[in-house]
């Protein structure tokens, strides 16, 4: 099928070898995270700064302050604040970011705040989105905060069962706001989202890579979740490339 001239296709990495692997592969966008555990949390400064000098891709870079739910205490705002402005002055091309109500709405307000202080820096609105009690009413409130894309998998657990609400919200934004497809996104159901009117797809395209630890302590484990402490996931160019090939993006 022919691919959606203005597709592009994002990393999710949370190292700087992923972003170079990304790079190398063909990739068009690094959203840079932390908290691989925690589901992507703010990176280090000087993760950001060496993937910003090392990597020529827009890095779009996460502001999330901690793992759990999006809904922020005041003084959880005020570190997201302070990360916004370290990522300005290592030079992110973007940030990411999301806020709730209690209720699962938008926290409008407080989004508009932070995407302010962002600019010039555009916005992604990740998937604290897919977390909300009405994802019509999200999207419009999302775009009047003027983030400039939405990640969503569709309310759903991967983008590819979430393909019914996805093709609504791309529908309802009728180009107002950018609908990124992003959670179980591969070189088999990219077609399909393709297909839905996605502007783009977002993966992390990990494989998962054994510690180089040859003596490991049977009786202690400092891991709390998948993956442990003697297991990495890296970006794997092949899976990258897997994906941009499928969408007509690059060829063999």
């Amino acid at each position: 099928m022919p691919n959606k001239p203005s597709l592009t296709v994002e990393i999710c990495a949370y190292s700087l070898q992923s972003c170079l692997t990304a790079q190398t592969a063909g990739a068009h966008r690094i959203e840079l995270c932390g908290g691989l555990a925690e589901g992507g949390t703010t990176p280090s400064a000087g993760l950001i700064q060496l993937v910003r000098q090392q990597i020529t891709l827009p890095v779009y870079v996460m502001i999330r302050p901690r793992g759990g739910d999006f809904l922020y205490s005041d003084s959880e705002l005020a570190v997201m604040e302070a990360d916004i402005q370290m990522a300005k002055q290592l030079g992110a091309s973007g940030v990411v970011l999301g806020l709730l109500k209690a209720d699962g709405s938008v926290d409008e307000e407080r989004t508009r705040r932070l995407i302010d202080l962002a600019h010039p820096l555009p916005v992604t609105f990740h998937r604290a989105f897919d977390m909300t009690n009405d994802p019509g009413a999200a999207l419009e409130a999302i775009i009047r905060t003027g983030a400039e894309r939405i990640l969503t998998s569709g309310q759903q657990q991967t983008a590819e069962a979430g393909l019914p609400l996805l093709r609504k919200l791309v529908e309802q934004a009728a180009g107002r706001i950018a609908i990124m497809a992003g959670a179980g996104v591969n070189a088999t159901n990219a077609d399909a989202l393709i297909e839905a009117g996605v502007d783009s797809l977002h993966l992390s395209g990990s494989v998962r890579q054994d510690s180089g630890m040859a003596y490991r302590h049977p009786a202690v484990s400092m891991a709390s979740a998948v993956p442990g402490e003697y297991e990495q996931l890296e970006t794997a160019e092949e899976k990258v490339r897997a994906v941009l090939e499928k969408a007509g993006l690059i060829t063999r």
